[in-house]
C-alpha cells in the first residue's frame, strides 16, 4: 500500500514546493547581512582617489548605499529615483561604483546628474563580494551602528522607495 501512495505523496510534496517558489518575489533576496555589522571596508573616493574612506566614517547616521555602474543598463533606469531621493532627504547616499572606470564612471554622473554624497571606488569588485552583491543594481539601508538593515536587488523604484526605504529610514532616525 505504501509503494503505491509514494509517488503520489512525491508528487503533492512537489507541487507544493513549485506552488511556493512561484509564490516568492525574485527581488527579495535574502541576506545573511540583516540585522549584521555591514562587512568592513576601505575604498578610495571617485572624485578624490588619494582619500579612502571606511563604513567606520559612516557610523552615527543611516545611511544608503547603491552599487551601480556606467555599464549597467539598469541603473541608469533606477537613477532619476535616486537624483529626486536625494533633494528631498538629507541622507547620506553613498554610490559603490562597481567594477567600472573611474573616468567612465564620473562622465556618467556627469550626464545623469551625481545624486550622491560620496562615491566610493570598487573596481576590482571584492567590497561588492563583501556585500553578498548579485549585480548591479543593488541597494543597501546601513544604520548608524553600521548594520545592514535591508536589502535590495535589482531596480529601485519610486514606490520602493515611499513604501520601504523611506519608513525604515524614519524608524532608524526615531530609534
Amino acid at each position: 500500500m505504501l509503494r503505491a501512495i509514494a509517488p503520489l505523496l512525491i508528487f503533492l510534496a512537489l507541487i507544493v514546493l513549485l506552488w511556493r517558489g512561484l509564490s516568492l518575489d525574485p527581488l527579495e533576496v535574502p541576506s545573511p547581512l540583516i540585522d549584521k555589522p555591514a562587512p568592513a571596508f576601505s575604498l578610495p573616493r571617485l572624485d578624490d582617489p588619494a582619500e579612502r574612506v571606511t563604513g567606520r566614517d559612516l557610523l552615527g547616521q543611516p545611511w544608503v548605499l547603491n552599487v551601480w555602474a556606467s555599464w549597467c543598463g539598469p541603473c541608469t533606469v533606477e537613477h532619476p529615483v535616486w537624483v529626486d531621493f536625494a533633494r528631498r532627504h538629507d541622507v547620506a547616499l553613498v554610490g559603490l561604483n562597481h567594477k567600472d572606470r573611474d573616468d567612465n564612471a564620473r562622465a556618467w554622473l556627469q550626464r545623469h546628474g551625481d545624486p550622491y554624497r560620496l562615491v566610493l571606488v570598487d573596481a576590482d569588485g571584492r567590497a561588492g563580494i563583501d556585500f553578498g552583491v548579485y549585480g548591479v543594481p543593488e541597494t543597501y539601508v546601513i544604520d548608524r551602528r553600521g548594520h545592514v538593515r535591508l536589502k535590495h536587488v535589482g531596480i529601485v523604484s519610486p514606490e520602493f522607495i515611499r513604501t520601504r526605504i523611506e519608513p525604515l529610514l524614519k524608524e532608524l532616525a526615531d530609534g
